[in-house]
């Protein structure tokens, strides 16, 4: 019997949202939904709960995301990601941790206004946050160290708006989002290489992190892979990508490594949106995978009821009534 969306989705902010991955935990979530409207509506649901929740909430979708190369994955989420605001708050954070004054104007917030403010010297201000930036980021290893490097600049960046810092945190940003055409662009900050499979999921795990550095309560990502499942090349190129069935194997390993990565993951939850495909198609379904079967599979299970705190559920159509009355009671997302 499937399980009612709604009832899911409390669970899922009750005991997870509001509760174990709020506290740093971290989790991997498969919902099979019947049909498309339904996944759009379940991602909106989830995205509105975790904002409420104070989570950054990114959606990404595999009809125009290749989410089984996990690079290109990162790339999508950091074109939802407001790079400068988080390194807004981290260096306003930091100056006031050492007990100086701010500027209330963020077009005010330059190193020779702050300098200006508290009666110091704009060029010895300059290294003190340099250091304060190295000891609180550069040490951090629970980033890798090219986002650690990256998000000094990003916060430099915040007192220069004008100069060779603006341009290069530019640059940076580029590169996190995979838009850098020359690598050559970033080595001034210290940047060697592009981000690729080898060191995207870290990026990532490091995104989770560093949110949390900022005052948000984590990072929560819905991912809709049910067009791996189309067996059929789409005859309008516009409708997106078509994948070829190693591809969607090669989709579920990602996933795969996603679960056996929770440990390193703080504050993070994973939700995949797939389609019944992804049950019922022996040739690319779950049953065709069984590194990511056997992590997400009740192999004891009840015959008339399923478990809403499992990995892997299938849910029914929300009913708009019910909708309508979580939002009412203030129990859902607003």
């Amino acid at each position: 019997m499937d399980l009612k969306s709604e009832d899911w989705l409390s669970i899922l902010s009750s005991e997870y949202l509001r509760d174990f991955v709020s506290e740093g935990g971290a989790a991997v979530k498969f919902a099979v939904t019947g049909e498309p409207d339904d996944r759009d509506t379940l991602r909106s649901e989830i995205c509105r709960m975790a904002s409420k929740e104070g989570y950054l909430c990114v959606s990404v979708d595999a009809v125009r995301t290749k989410i089984h190369m996990i690079d290109h994955l990162f790339h999508e989420i950091a074109r939802q990601v407001d790079w400068d605001a988080l390194a807004y708050a981290f260096v306003r954070r930091i100056l006031e941790e050492n007990g100086l004054r701010i500027p209330e104007d963020h077009a005010a917030f330059q190193v020779g206004r702050i300098a200006e403010l508290n009666g110091q010297e704009e060029m010895f201000l300059l290294n003190d946050l340099k250091k304060w930036l190295g000891k609180a980021i550069f040490r951090d290893y629970r980033m890798s160290q090219e986002f650690r490097i990256a998000m000094i600049r990003l916060c430099l960046a915040q007192l220069d708006h004008e100069n060779v810092s603006s341009y290069l945190s530019n640059a940076v940003k580029e590169w996190l989002r995979g838009e850098l055409r020359l690598i050559s662009t970033v080595k001034e900050a210290l940047i060697f290489q592009k981000v690729a499979r080898h060191n995207a999921r870290h990026m990532l795990f490091s995104l989770a992190h560093w949110l949390r550095q900022n005052g948000r309560t984590g990072l929560v990502l819905t991912m809709d892979i049910s067009r791996y499942a189309v067996t059929k090349r789409p005859k309008d190129t516009s409708d997106g990508f078509y994948y070829s069935t190693p591809a969607a194997m090669d989709a579920y390993e990602v996933l795969r490594q996603f679960i056996d990565g929770t440990d390193e993951l703080e504050g993070g939850l994973i939700i995949v949106l797939a389609g019944p495909e992804f049950i019922d198609d022996d040739r690319r379904g779950l049953n065709r995978y069984d590194a990511l079967r056997l992590r997400i599979s009740d192999e004891v299970h009840d015959r008339s009821r399923q478990n809403p705190l499992a990995s892997l559920v299938r849910l029914s159509r929300q009913s708009d009534v019910a909708l309508s009355k979580r939002q009412s009671d203030g129990v859902g997302p607003q």
